[in-house]
């Protein structure tokens, strides 16, 4: 037997701040909604990407607090360097800029960091031997 991992769910305290977060800043798009817990349980995702990995956001969480120095974060790749820098505009334009470009080495590549309107990190990449195109790393 092999587990697959196939969402993440997340009790969040602003739903629809959240929501629009995904789908403005990652491409996410709300493919189910239904009543739950006297409010509504969302779940988003990459078009194309729904069958195989989604965030599951509810309402009811407390504003993440992470300790400094703490990098727990997601991450998404993007297609170019460029791209991330169009990142940290946007990010720095909306005030959720924590971290402007930074480039290491491979595997680590091209990266910002940006907060969620619930406080969890986000890292949009590009040149990780992750997402679109990329050669995965030998485990061995």
């Amino acid at each position: 037997m092999r587990p697959i991992l196939t969402h993440l769910a997340l009790h969040v305290p602003d739903l629809q701040a959240c929501i629009d977060f995904y789908q403005d800043f990652c491409g996410m798009q709300v493919i189910h909604r239904r009543p739950g817990k006297g409010s509504q349980i969302v779940w988003m995702a990459e078009p194309g990407r729904e069958s195989d990995f989604i965030f599951v956001i509810m309402p009811g969480g407390e504003p993440r607090q992470l300790a400094a120095g703490d990098y727990s974060h997601f991450g998404f790749a993007l297609q170019s360097r460029a791209e991330v820098d169009a990142v940290v505009d946007k990010a720095r334009a909306a005030g959720c800029l924590l971290w402007a470009q930074r480039d290491e080495p491979y595997p680590v590549g091209y990266y910002c960091g940006v907060r969620d309107p619930a406080g969890h990190q986000i890292e949009f990449s590009y040149g990780q031997p992750l997402g679109p195109g990329a050669t995965p790393i030998n485990a061995n």
